[in-house]
């Protein structure tokens, strides 16, 4: 059995996906398919050896969609370039949308607004009637709407084309029939006469209906078009943090290659501020190492022969050799671009019923709606004769084409979307996409990352010591801050930094020395003053001992060869950790905190804000691992992280939420943005996705409402009781009113208080 993954071109509605998904299924040798509408990726099992794209294309081209083979994943510039490739075809097609809907929406809202006023001034008298005669109106509508159909709605004809010659129908279908047959119908009744008289046919025409539906239609297309943008930016930003060049040792000398050419057991050199190109063991040399790409944790690592170092990190101070190991799909980066793609490919469970329901929703129907002209032209002959029967037949076809248009079920979801991102933006949460608005109204469970999450992400001192009757925490950091002045190291930065906050004047010093892995020292006057890291004999001291149990970085202050003190830097919570949590618990979720970092410093940090479990020491592989050993036990996730070894998590998370504070790459894996990095707002989010997830669901309910009461009634199902035919006028007010009521019921959401 063989795995493939396929870039899908010409989907954009849910009953694609479903079309799609079904012929690729019925292929011989094909065991599974599962296509992502998101991501517009399918990958595909089979059986045996994989088919060509140019087979399966054979299948599923004559329904307008064509299968694209992959790069290789871990081919980083066949990536790149096929990445760049996409986004620019994607950005022209949103261009030729956006076209089309500065056209249509502008139109479509005057329609709207012109066929509101008509509708109204025949409900209420006090309301003037159109300052234009219909015989006029009629005529310019005719024109717009004819451009509306066959130009700016040239994609709903194809949906007809393609159901006719292959018999697959989507949304497109029926949204190119209901347009077609009222734009026809009206067309027909305008501008032949005869042919209205034949048909007894009332003097209402559907051009309005026609213009706004293909106008709101096309906004929600391009609007879900313009989200779809974004799936792929994760794994651009995901390549974009490998080096490009390697400075190796080939022949005795030194040259740079491209880092695709770093083989196994090469000699590579890094200088300082240099990224490293891929995995490896250090031989010679020292190094502090900015790992928080990858582990998320905001301390740099000081590393020594011997010690690992991963490709993508950043070099801070010194220059060392190290032997690669790991390159290419081996390397820690590639296994991450590797599981965020698998994770965004996924697909949720209520995705795949949507796409059965979109799948045999259409051809419903359209079944209903010529079943209903065929029982008026057979049944109704036989009482009314066949012109009276044609003529209601061709009103209950046009008036169920009409009714049962999608324009509410189409706004239901997207105007209380719409609304509800708007009102998260108002308190800087910002929203990828519905998908993730939804499933955020589920969630049972909040899993936190620690550093930059949870913490400020920045090394801070937490605890000053003093160890003799002389100091004082004051002139301790002093003496610190004048030795570390000179220093490079990011520790240094940390004190310095608290020195300046306090406004401590900073000694002159002299024979300052750098002790290459183990601090600094220098002359203030003629006192030796060093500052470095306790040694294995000093680790007895209580208050050190107590320090790096809580996970802190101690550094040692030494005046004539005197311990005279400890400073402790450490990450600091949020302020609003505490409060942030609560608010979680009292929502009745559980809150767990899944981190890299040692279980000491872990516990610490999750008794202070009252987290309820705590998972220590995980690499960022082991992340996404946990994330699926809970939704394993049918918990509902929510992961909240801001670094790049959050990103796989973020993505495999039912629901993703980053910090904007932290990494691109863990915001473009995430669902959801929080500005400035607020934990308050995680509570906010679940709160305005609760919210708008009920307001979706009253807006589908009254949608359904009216097409199940409606259909009938367009049907004709009460005329042979008491003679009674809903007027498609009615149908289309109908269809007005279901739109209107959901538009009215998303606003509600404006005035919801978070």
């Amino acid at each position: 059995m063989s795995t493939r993954s396929y870039n899908v071109k010409g989907m954009h509605c849910a009953s694609c996906s479903a079309i799609v998904t079904k012929k690729l299924s019925n292929v011989e040798g094909v065991s599974q398919v599962n296509v992502n509408l998101a991501t517009e990726r399918a990958t595909l099992e089979f059986d045996g050896n994989p088919l060509t794209p140019e087979a399966l294309n054979e299948v599923i081209n004559k329904y307008g969609y064509t299968l694209e083979a992959e790069p290789p994943p871990l081919a980083m510039q066949a990536t790149v370039s096929d990445s760049t490739k996409k986004r620019a075809e994607k950005e022209s097609q949103l261009h030729d949308q956006l076209r089309h809907v500065q056209f249509a929406l502008p139109v479509a809202l005057l329609v709207f607004f012109l066929m509101m006023w008509d509708i109204g001034s025949m409900v209420f008298h006090a309301l003037p009637h159109l300052p234009i005669s219909m015989e006029r109106l009629n005529i310019l509508l005719l024109l717009v709407s004819t451009w509306m159909v066959f130009r700016t709605g040239a994609p709903f004809l194809h949906g007809i084309v393609m159901f006719v010659r292959n018999g697959a129908a989507s949304m497109d279908t029926l949204i190119g029939i209901g347009t077609v047959t009222a734009w026809l119908y009206s067309a027909l009744i305008t501008l032949v006469p005869s042919v209205k008289a034949f048909l007894h046919a009332p003097d209402s025409t559907y051009f309005d209906v026609t213009i706004v539906v293909i106008g709101f239609v096309l906004l929600g297309k391009y609007l879900e078009a313009r989200s779809k943008m974004k799936t792929g930016e994760a794994i651009e930003k995901l390549i974009g943090l490998q080096a490009k060049t390697a400075l190796v040792e080939r022949g005795g000398k030194e040259v740079i290659i491209a880092v695709e050419e770093v083989k196994r057991g090469d000699l590579v050199i890094v200088k300082p501020g240099e990224k490293l190109p891929v995995d490896g063991t250090i031989i010679a040399g020292y190094s502090s190492i900015d790992e928080s790409m990858v582990t998320g944790e905001a301390i740099p690592v000081d590393k020594k022969a011997g010690d690992k170092v991963i490709g993508g990190t950043i070099n801070r101070q010194g220059s060392f050799t190290f032997t690669a190991s790991n390159v290419g799909p081996q390397s820690v980066l590639a296994r991450i671009i590797r599981m965020v793609e698998e994770a965004q490919g996924s697909k949720a469970p209520i995705q795949q019923i949507a796409d059965q329901v979109a799948g045999i929703f259409v051809p419903v129907v359209l079944a209903l709606a010529a079943l209903t002209f065929l029982i008026w032209l057979t049944l109704g002959s036989s009482y009314l004769g066949f012109s009276a029967a044609l003529s209601y037949g061709v009103m209950g076809l046009v008036g169920i084409l009409v009714i049962a248009c999608p324009c509410a079920l189409g706004l239901a979801t997207p105007t209380a979307i719409i609304v509800g991102i708007g009102k998260g933006a108002e308190y800087g949460i910002l929203i990828r996409n519905a998908e993730s608005l939804e499933k955020l109204s589920s969630v049972d469970t909040v899993v936190f990352d620690k550093t930059g999450t949870i913490t400020t992400g920045k090394p801070r001192i937490s605890d000053i010591i003093v160890l003799d009757h002389k100091s004082t925490p004051a002139s301790l950091l002093q003496l610190a801050a004048s030795v570390e002045k000179r220093s490079e190291h990011p520790l240094a930065q940390a004190i310095l930094e608290a020195a300046t906050e306090q406004r401590l004047t900073l000694d002159e010093v002299t024979d300052f020395r750098a002790l290459e892995g183990v601090g600094v020292s220098a002359l203030i006057g003629d006192r030796p003053v060093s500052v470095r890291k306790p040694t294995s004999h000093e680790k007895v001291i209580p208050e050190l001992a107590r320090l790096e149990r809580e996970g802190k970085t101690v550094v040692l202050i030494e005046e004539k060869s005197t311990c005279i003190g400890l400073i402790a830097l450490g990450d600091t919570l949020k302020k609003e950790a505490k409060e942030a949590v609560a608010a979680l618990h009292r929502k009745g979720l559980k809150v767990i905190m899944l981190t890299g970092d040692n279980h000491s410093a872990a516990n610490s940090m999750a008794q202070q804000v009252g987290i309820d479990e705590v998972i220590a020491e995980v690499l960022p592989h082991e992340k996404v691992l946990k994330i699926r050993e809970l939704q394993a036990q049918g918990r509902k996730v929510v992961m909240a992280g801001d670094g790049i070894n959050d990103a796989p998590a973020l993505a495999q998370a039912d629901v993703g939420i980053a910090m904007a504070t932290g990494t691109d790459v863990a915001i473009e894996s995430a669902g959801i943005t929080l500005l400035k990095g607020d934990l308050n707002k995680v509570a906010q989010a679940i709160t305005l996705s609760r919210a708008t997830m009920r307001v979706i669901r009253q807006n589908l309910f009254w949608a359904f409402i009216y097409n199940i009461i409606g259909i009938p009634l367009a049907a004709g199902v009460l005329f042979p009781l008491w003679g009674i035919f809903l007027n498609p006028v009615f149908s289309g007010l109908a269809m007005a009113g279901s739109s209107v009521s959901v538009v009215s019921n998303s606003l509600r959401l404006k005035r919801k208080k978070l």
